[in-house]
């Protein structure tokens, strides 16, 4: 499922255990692209494949990556293990499965043992998008301020909201 972003060389990966996943790891993408950052797509099992997950992992930052999101659910091993060999950082997805709402998943992401951190969001993946986007901001003075005007058209919807409500009549 490898889905890389325009010409320029990817500096996120977004990976998930399986396709199934990508519904939710889209919102990642999204927010990726929403910000021009180039990703890369791909399916890598911790539990199914794990010679080509660490070989994902370890040759990640060789390879141009910046940051990995990875996308898990149930026992939620692949963030973690993605974290154990590889020193850029990760963030993890907790997935939904049909059990647990991805509780399961969010628990088992953020028991990392010390050492190995994996950064985590809640169940969604858009903010994890958009925390990559602020992790390759802080050496980017161009993803700062779109994250900046980003910033202040939230604080415009959520005026507007205000304002609306009070319109209403709304007490």
């Amino acid at each position: 499922m490898t889905e890389p972003t325009g010409p320029a060389s990817p500096l996120v990966g977004v990976v998930m255990g399986s396709d199934s996943d990508w519904p939710v790891m889209r919102a990642a993408a999204e927010a990726l692209a929403e910000f021009g950052v180039a990703y890369e797509a791909d399916v890598v099992s911790a539990h199914r494949m794990p010679r080509e997950m660490i070989e994902y992992g370890s040759s990640a930052e060789s390879r141009g990556l910046r940051v990995i999101i990875a996308g898990a659910g149930g026992a939620a091993h692949l963030p973690g293990m993605l974290a154990s060999v590889t020193p850029l950082p990760v963030i993890g997805v907790p997935v939904p499965l049909k059990n647990l709402s991805g509780l399961d998943s969010l628990l088992s992401i953020v028991q990392m043992p010390a050492g190995i951190p994996v950064a985590t969001v809640a169940v969604g993946a858009r903010n994890a998008g958009l925390l990559a986007v602020r992790i390759l901001g802080a050496a980017d003075a161009g993803l700062r301020a779109q994250l900046t005007a980003f910033a202040g058209r939230l604080a415009d919807q959520a005026r507007a909201k205000g304002a609306a409500l009070r319109e209403s009549g709304a007490s």
